[in-house]
């Protein structure tokens, strides 16, 4: 154990206890008795990243391999890297306190744009080059997946591999290669162009890319024979045989998320023209109510902990959702464990299953109507009437619930102000709904929660612009000044802060520059408030000479070629392309559970369709 030579240090930071490890369940192997060491780094503070449960279950994958032992590490917060570098330490791991530049890969997690600067800073803070051309075979590989990887090409210039799709497979294969390449003390450009062969693995080294003279791409091609022109991610086609963490580090502090996590589902079924991740993870895969059941009782048993949540990008789209529910308060309301279920579809809500889950614990309900009027819920194909809002908060209200929170956007394509102020009479509508009958205890409380639409890569609006700032906060005041009832809470998302992801969503390899220059002039925790500055970013474009409306304020074309083509999702661009036009055309598309429309993704399952529209037996 190397972590009494930072142990000096923690006197001198805020909370201590994200930097000192030893927690309850954590992992420990004798680094020098295995082939491979190596590091997941979460580039946010311990508290988000202990909350996510992807980095969980890929650490734990991991770590159920004879000869591997994966650690983590976490962001620093800038008093713990203050110190770091004041007694020139190098960023550690946890579990043993191991300097990262020790690691024969360091594995990061890519959740959100606005966590780049922390990636390109926790190489630096490592003691390592951060463009990928400077680190030498001697040094750790720097790997990266999650949904900012099906856009990878921001991040091209400082990491070696990209992990494109789930990990659970995947990444225990490209362990066993870099083991063998070890073993066998081959360089690391033949180490990259063999991870270029495994299935869902994208090496930026061995791609070179051109550009027309108005700076849109004209070529991405490989340059080493064997290299494949397009990338497909990988996908898990049975969660019930996948690894699932049943017995998880316990975090000292409080987290985000501090509860066990029961992943229900993966996909969805819905196809909103806005939303990546509908998209990104399909085709629409269930887990067994059996299955959940076993882990999440097995969960609570290694945890102790009180709460279960049940995770899912439509937890109500679940067609076995009220069997498993039954299944888990067979044994949770005996021991006093609270059931959450987040993502209400407002279509789809269950009065008896919330009746049941109130039992044990009462909260707030959240629900997504997306946009204020009709028109605009049929462009991004929400396929909810208001009707059918208004009946659900009836149901939540009549259940006893008197706080609701509906989650909107602004900035859609083809809104109007109509649209803006529809958000404003709605939630009168559901204010006035709940005070037409007499209701016991106190008022209502409707949370109106609107965030800047931010045109996503692989989605039917991937070519769209996004709205320039000025116009987002003209529309946020319109709406503001529309809501008259006291009863009503409206919150905003800075507008600022969406035109910068949105300009690293759709952005190429051109933006490495403004990265690194501003990493280099002290850039970090961008998502943030206290760290944000926009002003400090128009900066840092200028002195590089990125325009940043050419990402984020641009109509791309329909033939023009995109920084993400070269990736394979299994849905079809033709598709997309389809789903482009019927927004435009204000046509909805039914969920792929009342017809399949052939979006591609079921290519993926083996030829056995998804779960939400298998394909049958003879």
């Amino acid at each position: 154990m190397n972590t009494e030579k930072y142990a000096h240090l923690l006197k001198h930071v805020e909370k201590p206890g994200r930097y000192v490890g030893g927690e309850l369940n954590s992992e420990y192997k004798d680094p020098a008795a295995v082939d491979l060491n190596l590091c997941f780094c979460f580039p946010d503070t311990y508290e988000i990243g202990m909350s996510n449960l992807g980095m969980r279950i890929l650490v734990g994958c991991l770590n159920q391999m004879d000869g591997v032992y994966c650690q983590r590490s976490y962001a620093p917060w800038p008093d713990m890297e203050e110190q770091l570098l004041k007694n020139d330490l190098p960023l550690y791991a946890l579990e043993t306190g191991e300097a990262l530049c020790n690691f024969d890969a360091l594995l990061f997690t890519l959740q959100y744009e606005l966590c780049y600067t922390n990636v390109l800073n926790m190489i630096r803070l490592a003691g390592l080059p951060m463009y990928a051309k400077d680190r030498t075979g001697e040094m750790p590989l720097i790997i990266a997946g999650g949904p900012c990887s099906y856009n990878p090409e921001p991040l091209a210039d400082f990491v070696d591999i990209f992990s494109i799709g789930e990990g659970e497979e995947a990444l225990c294969e490209l362990a066993e290669l870099i083991r063998t390449c070890k073993k066998e003390g081959v360089s690391k450009e033949e180490l990259l162009y063999r991870a270029s062969r495994l299935e869902g693995f994208y090496v930026p080294s061995l791609y070179d890319v051109t550009y027309n003279g108005d700076g849109t791409l004209q070529s991405f091609t490989p340059n080493r024979e064997g290299v494949p022109a397009t990338v497909k991610k990988r996908i898990i086609t049975d969660l019930d045989k996948v690894y699932f963490p049943e017995k998880s580090p316990m975090p000292y502090l409080d987290v985000v998320h501090d509860r066990v996590m029961m992943e229900v589902t993966r996909g969805c079924i819905r196809g909103c023209r806005f939303c990546q991740a509908g998209m990104i993870y399909r085709p629409y895969r269930d887990k067994s109510p059996e299955g959940i059941n076993a882990c999440a009782m097995a969960s609570i048993g290694h945890t102790g902990y009180s709460e279960i949540s049940l995770t899912s990008l439509s937890i109500s789209d679940y067609p076995r959702l009220p069997e498993l529910v039954d299944k888990l308060l067979a044994w949770t309301e005996e021991q006093k464990v609270g059931l959450s279920l987040p993502s209400q579809r407002i279509d789809a809500f269950y009065e008896e299953l919330m009746e049941k889950v109130m039992s044990v614990r009462k909260s707030g309900l959240t629900f997504a109507p997306e946009a204020g009027t009709q028109r605009l819920r049929d462009v991004i194909n929400k396929n909810i009437a208001e009707d059918d809002i208004l009946v659900a908060c009836e149901k939540a209200f009549d259940g006893g619930r008197n706080s609701l929170k509906l989650y909107f956007m602004n900035g859609l394509p083809t809104e109007r102000d109509e649209d803006i102020v529809g958000i404003a009479e709605l939630a009168q509508k559901i204010v006035d709904l709940f005070y037409a009958k007499k209701r016991k205890g106190r008022g209502v409380t409707v949370t109106v929660s609107v965030s800047c639409f931010v045109p996503k890569p692989f989605t039917p609006f991937q070519w769209e612009a996004q709205n320039d700032f000025e116009e987002l906060e003209r529309k946020q005041k319109l709406l503001r000044d529309h809501i008259t009832s006291r009863k009503i809470d409206y919150k905003y998302h800075d507008a600022k802060v969406s035109r910068l992801e949105a300009v690293f969503a759709k952005g190429d390899r051109r933006l490495g520059k403004a990265l690194a220059h501003a990493v280099e002039q002290g850039q970090k925790f961008d998502a943030w408030d206290e760290f944000f500055s926009y002003e400090n970013w128009m900066n840092y474009f200028a002195e590089t000479g990125i325009d940043p409306a050419f990402y984020a304020n641009r109509v791309m074309g329909e033939e023009e070629l995109l920084p993400w083509d070269f990736i394979d999702i299994g849905v079809t661009k033709r598709f997309l392309l389809s789903e482009k036009h019927k927004a435009e055309s204000e046509t909805t598309t039914p969920d792929c559970r009342t017809k399949c429309s052939a979006c591609g993704a079921n290519t993926l399952c083996g030829g056995k369709g998804c779960s939400a529209h298998p394909v049958k037996e003879a």
